[in-house]
């Protein structure tokens, strides 16, 4: 096995593709300025004198929420990197008297704007976009729009080169624009290092643990999470009913489940997003009917659209034990404070990606953390003994 350089030592000017540029829009201030320490202390240990790589930008509205852009320093022959959090809904903006959360949509065109101020001056320009835009809408039933597919043509017709994103829905919607660099990141790694580091009396076996997944649509993802700790995979399935459509989808009648017994095992389950939530209380319910003893449930990005409460008493009963996502979107500072919430930080991670593409480099090693797994696995039964 090829063992991967350090960051450090490749992170030179005269291997880059070009001098790095970083804007980070509204919305991904705190992420973007994690990712630039990270580069920056990188780049100092390589002998760059440099204190950030981060472009000051602003998209000032008027009372009306017509809007433009604004980078606020140079970006000619800079490989630009734009930061854009489409889900975060705590940015506003004055619109005729009122204070309007700004929605994907606002979030998107300002990601436009953002490319449009740039003139094609920069070298390169890369997206960062964790929670893919319109990711949710990812095929055509019927006379629906597919706004993901055309977000790809659009930024790819723009000369956007490279969209970094994490965890996508459907990570097929990249047939869209075949010729255009997309990367679609899962932080397994990042994952179970915070479960590891925060549940100390984690027995990884599999007569003591089990992955679940919420549905069949997650079964990839949380097959991986069982083949490498080598535990015995579950599975639910949604049983629908398809003759009433409500909130523009069919109601979930039912959770069937299909696996071995969950009986006094902790139980991991796995998803891209928990939206209102319900699915993972519902899910949380069936699997303490069946014995399990403590369940933690991750999601990539916690939206928690229908509020906390239902959780907090989720919680306090003993249904859940905790649950984990990652701060590529937008957190409530509410959400953060709740003693069943665990960040998974994945700045560091985003930063070996910037880092790589910069310098050309293989992305493979970043990608495939199968190894960096299975180091963490041992440390973690040496100190669970």
């Amino acid at each position: 096995m090829t063992k991967r350089r350090k960051t450090s030592q490749v992170f030179n000017p005269n291997l880059s593709v070009a001098p790095l540029g970083i804007i980070a829009m509204d919305g991904a201030k705190e992420l973007g300025s994690k990712i630039n320490d990270y580069l920056v202390t990188w780049a100092r240990q390589s002998g760059q004198d440099t204190d950030t790589f981060l472009i000051p930008c602003k998209c000032p509205r008027f009372q009306s929420g017509d809007a433009k852009a604004l980078i606020e320093g140079t970006v000619r022959g800079l490989d630009l990197f734009i930061i854009c959090d489409t889900g975060n809904y705590s940015c506003t903006y004055p619109l005729f008297g009122n204070e309007n959360h700004m929605s994907p949509d606002d979030h998107y065109q300002d990601l436009k704007r953002i490319i449009q101020a740039a003139g094609g001056k920069a070298h390169r320009i890369n997206v960062i976009m964790p929670i893919l835009y319109g990711g949710r809408q990812h095929r055509r039933n019927y006379r629906e729009s597919l706004d993901c597919a055309w977000m790809l043509q659009e930024l790819n017709s723009m000369g956007v080169e490279n969209i970094l994103t994490f965890d996508a829905h459907d990570p097929r919607v990249q047939n869209a624009v075949p010729l255009m660099g997309f990367d679609n990141i899962i932080p397994s790694y990042q994952v179970l290092k915070a479960l590891f580091n925060t549940i100390d009396d984690l027995s990884v076996n599999k007569d003591s643990f089990m992955v679940v997944s919420p549905d069949e649509g997650g079964l990839s993802r949380n097959m991986y999470y069982a083949s490498v700790l080598g535990v015995d995979l579950g599975m639910f399935y949604k049983r629908r009913d398809y003759s009433v459509i409500v909130n523009g989808r069919n109601p979930i009648v039912a959770h069937e489940y299909l696996g071995n017994e969950v009986a006094g095992k902790d139980i991991f389950i796995a998803d891209d997003i928990i939206s209102s939530g319900d699915s993972v209380l519902d899910l949380t319910r069936e699997l303490r009917a069946r014995n399990a003893k403590r369940i933690f449930a991750y999601a990539t990005y916690t939206l928690f659209t229908n509020g906390l409460e239902a959780f907090d008493k989720a919680y306090a009963d003993g249904q859940l034990s905790g649950v984990y996502g990652t701060n590529l979107s937008y957190l409530n500072p509410e959400l953060k404070k709740r003693e069943w919430f665990r960040t998974v930080d994945c700045s560091k991670y985003v930063s070996y990606f910037v880092a790589a593409l910069n310098h050309d480099m293989s992305v493979s090693d970043i990608l495939d953390p199968h190894e960096k797994i299975k180091q963490l696995l041992k440390l973690h039964e040496h100190i669970t003994g």
